[in-house]
This record gives C-alpha cells, structure tokens and sequence, in this order.
C-alpha cells in the first residue's frame, strides 16, 4: 500500500488582525457614542436649568426651549413646569392692578377752586332766602334778583322806597328793607350799596345834582342796613347818578326803571373776577365819596359808615 504523506499545518502568522479589527471596531463605537454623549443640546439645557432654577426659587414659569439647527430632530410644545414653592420669610406682594387710563386733557372737565366754590354756594343760599322772603315784590317786578358766578344783585325801584326828589325811605320801604337786612346780616359777604337816578336834571338846595341825590339814597338804605344788623364794617355806598342808565330815559317808563337802588352782594371782599358788574362799570362813573359838603338826610341820631 501507498503510504499517505502528512502535510504540517501552515502556521498563519496574520491571525492577529482578527482580534485587533474587532478591537478596533469596539474603540471607534465607543468613541462615537462619547461624541454623541458630549454634544450638548442648548434647548434641553437651557429647559433643564430654568426648571432647577424654577425649583429653587418658587417660582412657575412657562418654558419656551430653543430650537438647535436648521432641522430639530423633534419639536417640543411649551409647557408650564409648576414645582413646590420653597418657603421663604420675605413677603409676596400681591400683582398691583393696572392704572385706570387717564382722560386727555382736551376732554377733563375744569375743575372749580374749593374757595371760589363755597363763595358760589353762600350766594346761591342767600339768593335762595332772597327770593323766597321777597317773592311778592319780585312778582310785581318791583325788586329784581340777578344772579352771577361771583356777586349778587338786588335791585330795588326807586318808586319803592323814595318818594320823587328825597332820599328819606318811605314808610312801605321799611318792612322789605328790614326783611333783607335780617338776611344779610347772617352772612359776611361784603355788600355795595349804589344809588341810580334818571337824567332829569334836579337843582335844589340839599341837592344840585343828581350825584348828590343818588348817593344820598344809598346812604338812607345802608343806614337802614345798619340799624337791622347788618355790620358796617360790610358795607360801601356810592352815587352813579343817571349815569349808569338801564333803559332809556326817552320815555316815563325807561326814566322809572332807571330810578333804583342796588344791593350788590360780593362772594368775598377782594373778589375780583369777571362778571362783577361793580368793577365793569367803575371806568365809566367812578363812585362819589360821602364826605361833610354833601348834604344828607336829615334824621335824628342818624350816622352813615364811614363818613366822618
């Protein structure tokens, strides 16, 4: 028989690479998911720490994460993270409420002082018990109350209280007048006094003129005031003569229309404003002071405020 050879096995002196490109292949797997473990989404990690800083102050707040790249791989909806709130010793303030929108300026209504208001509000309660005392005299168009912002007017016919070419009151004439001086006499609004004639001229030895007679009118109805209570400290007197027309003097009803007395009732004593017929007409006729030439009525124990 033919004797079979034995080959020796060739010895492979490469079988090392095997295991080195298995080992190879582990190492660059591992590597790659180091890389991917060390690449940072900034979205999660800034979700992440606004949640521990959330957690930490107390606080909820609504999360809006941050988009990485052109295409994110997932989209992540806004969520409110609410966590325990840590207790803390310092207050919280309640939200404050938002303030009332303030109307422009073009359409907020001018507001009144608080002086010149209640000076208003003392004329308006005078005019008022004016009015009602003096009712049946204002229904016969005897006495006029005319109310402004800052004064009141009482005017009076002169057919009231004088007879023609005196100034001494007529008997008719007391009873109203001490009616109007126990009013006034409980407020301390300064009241003017003012005498108006006609233009029908008057020559007499008690008086030349008509400034005489008109001032000597306002005297005789101030004195009156006096007497009823009425402070003098409050009151002033003066003449226009037939200057100060309120109608006109062509006719006999203009000229007794014109022949009054005004009572002139200020809301305060350095009043100033706009509307005061006192001031407005001052230019035209400057009152006439009362001194000793001129000639008054003559009544017994009689003295007028102010003049010597």
């Amino acid at each position: 028989m033919r004797r079979h050879e034995v080959h020796e096995e060739h010895i492979n002196h490469e079988a090392w690479a095997i295991p080195y490109g298995d080992l190879i292949t582990l190492l660059l797997a591992f590597f790659v998911v180091m890389y991917s473990i060390s690449s940072v989404n900034e979205g999660k990690y800034r979700t992440v720490a606004n949640s521990i800083q959330n957690a930490f102050n107390g606080s909820p707040k609504i999360i809006d994460p941050i988009q990485v790249g052109k295409e994110p791989s997932m989209s992540l909806k806004p969520s409110v993270i609410s966590t325990p709130q840590k207790p803390t010793s310092e207050p919280i303030a309640p939200p404050m409420p938002a303030p009332a929108p303030e109307t422009p300026k073009a359409e907020q209504a001018p507001q009144t002082p608080a002086p010149q208001a209640e000076a208003e509000d003392h004329l308006a309660g005078i005019a008022d018990r004016v009015e009602q005392a003096m009712a049946p005299l204002i229904d016969k168009q005897l006495m006029v109350v005319r109310r402004h912002r800052m004064n009141l007017e009482v005017e009076i016919r002169a057919d009231v209280l004088f007879p023609s070419g005196v100034a001494n009151l007529s008997p008719q004439a007391l009873a109203p007048l001490r009616d109007l001086a126990g009013i006034l006499s409980g407020f301390a609004n300064p009241v003017r006094v003012e005498g108006h004639t006609d233009d029908v001229p008057i020559a007499t030895a008690e008086f030349p003129s008509n400034w005489e007679l008109s001032a000597a009118r306002a005297a005789s109805v101030a004195r009156l005031m006096v007497d009823s209570g009425v402070d003098p400290h409050r009151l002033a007197i003066s003449g226009r003569g037939e200057f100060q027309p309120e109608a006109s003097n062509a006719t006999e009803e203009g000229r007794n229309h014109n022949r009054r007395v005004k009572l002139i009732v200020l809301g305060a004593e350095e009043d100033g404003v706009d509307g005061d017929p006192v001031r407005t007409v001052a230019a035209a006729a400057p009152p006439i002071a009362v001194d000793e030439a001129m000639p008054i009525p003559s009544t017994p124990g009689a003295h007028i405020p102010g003049a010597p």
